[in-house]
């Protein structure tokens, strides 16, 4: 065991790298482990080598499936970094990492600037208040466009990016004026990047007279814009007196902890060009965990009084589950500890589930290797082996200081498959394996059919299922047959309905008395798919209150009258009759199944179905053909812009019209066109659909 000494929290980062598919994160995140002497060679994407793409899947691929996690030194600053996947069937990586993380750098392509993945990762990134910096990466390619990238990145994502270097040329070595290194805007050095086997340096240098004036300008406006958060500043440039580059650098760092501003970088993490200021850049401009706010939560026993936690290894310990990794020496739950201190073998509670966890072993995690330690305190992330109950979203605390954490919201699966092993004796094996895949997915879903015993397994699009199928096939050694995949519907209810449930009956002899009133309508205000809460209990003893809560509760999970998940509908208690000897909790349990009963049919049946955001990237010529292709897919325009010699269509489409699109896309454009296609929310079924359903 390494007996590691909790680290100096105010020398930690807990940093993601996020971005589109290929914009090049994985790259980005190997240059950096290479640099921090983490890593004695560049390992590559394309050839499978890379330290945090280490799954099979992932290799063969070249795409990042699961967030992994490795630590590293820069400048004597501990950095936790998770690289995540760009791809959009493996949003729940994304969200479940930045929900934990500190600071992010996006990374963009300089030339195909601001994607839709790109949108989606930045919102997810404005929801849980992350800071973040921008790198715009490939400016080495042909048609690299740093200023255009800048442009969209202030236009689409609504921020203010503040440019702290700017590129030396653009584009491959073959043109006149290749990308080739870096101007730092803070020291006005032109930074040239000279690799020789293991050994890579910087060397500052002059900036070449031909750049002196752009970026003089550059570096007005940056001081500009910095003086609107700094009166020191201000001062300084009215004056006209040389300004400090710690004062700028301080100034940028508190804005962007702010999230008042984005600083921008740039480079070629191919290369190796723009790579060691970005690795500055976190340490110098993201916030350490004592920075960010204090982590909220509530009384488990009490909902509405509110709880707070310092990043303090004072305060008690409390902590959240952001991952599990289901493996065959157990379970391996990667935890970020927001304060208080942890040690090995002792006792903790999970509040959500109020049950008490044992912890083992603690280890400190490096993508595939592993190290153990004794403890770990407020700010770090580590692993924990050997729970038995935690999952994913879960809160761990101190039993003597009780402490809910918000859950981890996940968006609802939108494909279905049916999938059979090739034998019956498989059958347990294939649901052992499918429940530890749940464990460690939580957008990966299955159940079994009441009556025919199939097996239906649920994800967030093609790839996610395809690549379950073959973990199945590769890791558990299971020969299993998959159906087509199909779209995963949703029922919601067509109009508010008052009724009242009763139990009038006799069972084992005894007489049961219980009448209570609901009303169902239509609600879609809350990420939960169905709501229950209760208007009026007056006279209604809690035990039984309770009871009806649960069954209530069962019912929204159970599925609507087609047999599919309902979604956006909200049950209220509006009212109930007891009798003195002859009402129980059984008795309301009755009572409440048949008002859920009785209100399903009466409110009527909406189908809704999954509505897909798509971004097609298509060259001007093949434009008509794949509007009027996606008009015939029941697609809604939502708007055209055009980035360079190609148009970017944004449109709304039901998936049911989605399955094979990208090859139908790549056919109309002679292969020119790409896509991205991610769930974007439900919306109603024609009506022909819900009638091949009745």
């Amino acid at each position: 065991m390494v007996s590691a000494m909790p680290r100096d929290i105010r020398n930690i980062r807990n940093i993601g790298i996020v971005a589109h598919i290929d914009a090049g994160k994985t790259t980005l995140t190997e240059r950096m482990l290479f640099y921090a002497h983490f890593i004695h060679r560049v390992g590559s994407v394309d050839e499978g080598t890379t330290v945090t793409d280490y799954d099979p899947e992932e290799q063969e691929r070249g795409i990042t499936i699961q967030a992994a996690c490795v630590t590293f030194d820069w400048r004597g600053v501990h950095i936790n970094l998770i690289d995540t996947p760009g791809h959009v069937d493996f949003t729940a990586e994304v969200e479940r990492s930045l929900r934990v993380l500190d600071g992010a750098v996006v990374v963009f392509s300089a030339r195909e600037g601001v994607e839709a993945q790109s949108e989606t990762v930045w919102r997810q990134a404005d929801k849980y208040h992350v800071p973040r910096i921008a790198f715009i990466n490939k400016m080495d390619r042909e048609g690299a466009d740093y200023f255009g990238t800048l442009e969209e990145i202030e236009k689409r994502l609504e921020c203010r990016p503040i440019p702290v270097n700017l590129p030396i040329g653009s584009g491959p070595a073959h043109f006149n004026n290749p990308f080739r290194g870096v101007i730092d805007l803070i020291s006005m050095k032109a930074l040239r990047f000279v690799e020789e086997g293991n050994h890579a340096e910087v060397i500052a240098e002059e900036i070449p007279e031909e750049l002196k004036e752009e970026a003089q300008i550059w570096r007005h406006n940056m001081l500009d814009q910095l003086s609107l958060y700094s009166d020191k500043l201000t001062e300084l440039l009215l004056a006209e007196e040389p300004i400090p580059e710690d004062l700028i650098r301080s100034v940028i760092r508190q804005a962007t902890i702010g999230n008042l501003i984005v600083p921008v970088l740039c480079g070629s993490a191919l290369h190796g060009i723009g790579v060691q200021p970005v690795l500055d850049a976190v340490v110098d401009y993201l916030p350490d965990p004592t920075e960010i706010p204090p982590v909220e939560g509530t009384d488990p026993e009490n909902p509405n009084k509110k709880l707070t936690r310092k990043a303090d290894p004072k305060e008690p310990f409390c902590g959240l589950v952001f991952k599990v990794q289901a493996d065959r020496y157990g379970d391996l739950d990667y935890v970020r500890v927001y304060s208080g201190r942890l040690t090995a073998n002792s006792r903790v509670l999970n509040p959500g589930k109020n049950k008490k966890e044992n912890v083992p072993q603690l280890w400190r995690i490096q993508a595939d290797r592993r190290e153990q330690i004794e403890a770990v305190e407020a700010g770090d992330i580590v692993g924990i082996m050997g729970m038995r109950h935690s999952v994913t979203g879960d809160t761990l605390c101190d039993p003597k200081h009780p402490i809910l954490l918000e859950p981890i919201v996940f968006p609802q699966t939108v494909i279905d498959m049916a999938i059979e092993p090739e034998t019956t004796a498989e059958r347990k094996k294939l649901i052992d394996a499918l429940e530890l895949m749940k464990r460690q997915d939580p957008t990966f879903r299955y159940k079994e059919h009441e009556e025919t015993g199939q097996i239906i397994i649920s994800g967030m699009g093609e790839l996610h299922l395809e690549v379950a199928v073959h973990r199945l096939v590769r890791e558990h050694n299971l020969k299993v047959r998959v159906q087509k995949p199909r779209v995963s519907y949703r029922e919601t209810v067509e109009k508010a309905v008052e009724v009242t449930g009763v139990c009038h009956r006799t069972v084992g002899g005894q007489p049961l008395f219980a009448e209570l009133s609901i009303r169902m309508e239509p609600f879609d205000k809350s990420p939960k798919p169905v709501v229950v809460t209760v208007e009026n209990a007056e006279g209604l003893p809690a035990p039984f209150l309770k009871a009806a809560l649960e069954v209530l509760e069962q019912q929204g999970e159970g599925g609507g009258l087609l047999g599919f998940p309902l979604m956006h509908v909200r049950v209220a208690i509006t009212g109930a009759k007891v009798h003195e000897t002859e009402s129980n909790e059984l008795a309301f349990r009755l009572a409440a199944a048949d008002a859920f009963d009785k209100a399903l049919r009466e409110a009527g049946i909406v189908l809704l179905e999954p509505i897909m955001r798509l971004e097609v990237t298509v060259p001007e010529e093949y434009v008509g053909d794949v509007i009027s292709d996606l008009q015939q897919r029941r697609a809604e325009i939502v708007r055209t812009t055009v980035r360079g010699k190609n148009t970017v269509i944004e449109a709304h489409a039901p998936l049911a019209e989605l399955f094979g699109y990208s090859n139908a896309m790549r056919g109309l454009s002679q292969g020119r066109a790409s896509c991205s296609i991610e769930p974007y929310t439900y919306g109603p079924a024609p009506a022909e659909v819900l009638e091949s359903f009745l």
